[in-house]
C-alpha cells in the first residue's frame, strides 16, 4: 500500500511540472510586459492611411500578414507577405532602423503580430489601423 501511495505522489508531482514550469514562464512575463505598457504613448505602434504619404510611402517596409490567396488576390504594391503568426519566427527578415508598416484587412491580426514585434524589442513596427481595407478607402499616396 505505501509503494502504491509512494508511486501516485511521485507520478502527481512529475505530471504538475509542465503545468508549474508554465506558470512559471507565465509570471516571468507579467513584469516586461507592464513595463512596455508602462512607456507606450496612447497611439503608439498606429498609422492611418491617411498619414502614409509620398515620403512615408517609400521610406517603408510595408509587410502583408494575411494569408498567401489574400496577399495573391492584391496588396499594397512592394510589399513583403509574412503571415501575422510567422512574424517572430521570421524577425531577423524584418528590418530594425526601417518603418515597417504591418496590415491584414482591417488590422486586427496585424495589430497581434506588431504587438509581439514591439514586445520583442521592434518600436520602428507599427500596424496598419483599418488594414487593406482602409488603404483601399483612404490612401494619401496610392502609386
Amino acid at each position: 500500500m505505501k509503494m502504491k501511495r509512494l508511486s501516485l505522489v511521485l507520478f502527481s508531482c512529475f505530471a504538475l511540472l509542465p503545468w508549474a514550469a508554465a506558470v512559471q514562464a507565465n509570471e516571468e512575463l507579467i513584469e516586461p510586459l507592464n513595463d512596455y505598457l508602462a512607456f507606450q504613448d496612447y497611439e503608439s505602434g498606429i498609422i492611418t492611411a491617411r498619414q502614409i504619404d509620398q515620403q512615408v510611402f517609400e521610406a517603408s517596409m510595408f509587410i502583408d500578414t494575411r494569408d498567401s490567396e489574400q496577399f495573391a488576390a492584391g496588396t499594397i504594391p512592394g510589399s513583403t507577405h509574412i503571415e501575422w503568426r510567422q512574424v517572430l519566427d521570421r524577425i531577423d527578415e524584418i528590418p530594425e532602423s526601417t518603418k515597417v508598416i504591418l496590415f491584414c484587412n482591417t488590422g486586427s491580426l496585424s495589430a497581434q503580430a506588431t504587438f509581439a514585434l514591439r514586445v520583442a524589442g521592434r518600436d520602428n513596427v507599427v500596424v496598419l489601423q483599418g488594414g487593406f481595407n482602409d488603404w483601399q478607402k483612404n490612401a494619401a499616396h496610392k502609386p
